[in-house]
């Protein structure tokens, strides 16, 4: 069968990799088509468009790049029809896939599935109504997520599992944890480890990481490393990085976690993927206009954490630093505390292992892919 994907952003390119990995598993004839990532590209199939061409994020950025991104929604609904795949599998990315899954919906008979399902109970709840309309299938990660679609607005989807949690295990598996080797292919120092996650897209780390950095080199006992983001030019991070110590690399975000004492990270599924590899972490979500920001968070946003960890295990595991609250001064009693005070680090380790209970047993994309291809079948 012929499979269209689409991703948007680093992470959706990682578990959608894994996705089409299964489905050719549980589809002898796979064929895939995407706009997606390096990752996906590796698996197989025609890379239509790289997702560092979509990723806007922001009020102004998104303005300056309206041509472009109108282009690339015309294009893409254009290229779906003409290759005329058994299904369209939409990865997050909810303002273009939502759009997309609207036209496919109307003028074509192209099934529209959807995995990792669009974050709505964050905010924007109304597009529960484009789900039931445009989706005919809907994937979730996120155990939480059954209760908000199927008791709240009846509209039944699949709970599969998280892959992180596959992602970190599979990792694990494969590479016990050898701090002296990862030092020394690495050029750090036997120093424990601060990791630094400061996004995956220049505003993020524009702002965030001058804070991050200001707050850990307090510590001199800790060597500071930065978790270079996919798509991001490694020059982008030297005007950030310029007469502090600080090392960056590239393409290994797991070792790092897995080598890491504890972690600054900006929200989104990197705080997941820290607590997977059991590091204290400090989130960390610096906003401008922070104050503002902070009374319409508490206007529109419909819960009451913005990580991952926190919202799974439905309290408050770590501590959420977002937009005023996001300060040198309060990064850095944070994150003297998780290196210093036992008891209030072991307090976090027992609510990742809650977490790691309640996403249940691994196997998300596997699952998901028998799914698909079983539904496609009928």
């Amino acid at each position: 069968m012929k499979y269209y994907l689409i991703v948007g952003e680093a992470s959706g390119d990682l578990h959608a990799s894994h996705l089409m990995s299964a489905l050719q598993e549980a589809d002898s004839q796979a064929q895939f088509r995407f706009y997606g990532g390096d990752l996906m590209a590796a698996v197989g199939g025609t890379l239509v468009k790289h997702y560092r061409e979509l990723a806007y994020m922001g009020f102004i950025p998104v303005l300056l790049h309206l041509k472009t991104i109108f282009a690339n929604m015309r294009f893409c609904k254009r290229d779906i029809v003409e290759w005329q795949p058994d299904v369209l599998i939409l990865v997050d990315y909810p303002g273009f896939n939502l759009d997309i899954a609207k036209y496919i919906h109307s003028n074509t008979h192209i099934p529209v599935y959807y995995y990792i399902s669009p974050k709505i109970w964050a905010w924007k709840e109304y597009r529960i109504k484009n789900i039931k309309r445009d989706v005919d299938e809907l994937f979730s990660i996120l155990p939480f997520e059954v209760d908000f679609f199927e008791r709240k607005h009846h509209y039944p989807i699949h709970y599969v599992g998280n892959p992180s949690f596959d992602e970190v295990m599979a990792y694990e598996a494969a590479h016990p944890r050898d701090f002296s080797t990862f030092v020394a292919n690495n050029g750090l120092t036997d120093q424990p480890i601060i990791a630094l996650l400061a996004g995956s897209r220049k505003q993020e780390i524009k702002d965030n990481l001058p804070q991050m950095i200001e707050a850990a080199k307090e510590f001199p006992d800790y060597q500071l490393v930065l978790a270079g983001a996919p798509g991001i030019d490694p020059l982008y991070y030297q005007s950030f990085l310029h007469g502090a110590n600080v090392k960056v690399l590239f393409n290994q975000t797991y070792p790092l976690l897995q080598h890491a004492e504890a972690a600054l990270v900006t929200s989104g599924t990197a705080t997941l993927e820290t607590a997977l590899f059991r590091v204290p972490q400090v989130v960390c979500y610096y906003l401008s206009f922070g104050k503002i920001v902070s009374f319409l968070k508490k206007m529109v946003l419909s819960v009451k954490y913005i990580s991952l960890v926190n919202l799974i295990a439905s309290k408050e595991v770590v501590q959420e630093l977002v937009a005023d609250r996001m300060t040198v001064e309060n990064v850095r009693a944070e994150l003297s505390k998780l290196l210093t005070d036992k008891v209030y680090r072991q307090q976090m380790l027992d609510g990742y292992t809650e977490i790691a209970h309640r996403l249940g047993n691994p196997g998300a994309p596997r699952k998901a892919a028998e799914i698909i291809v079983q539904k496609l079948n009928r």
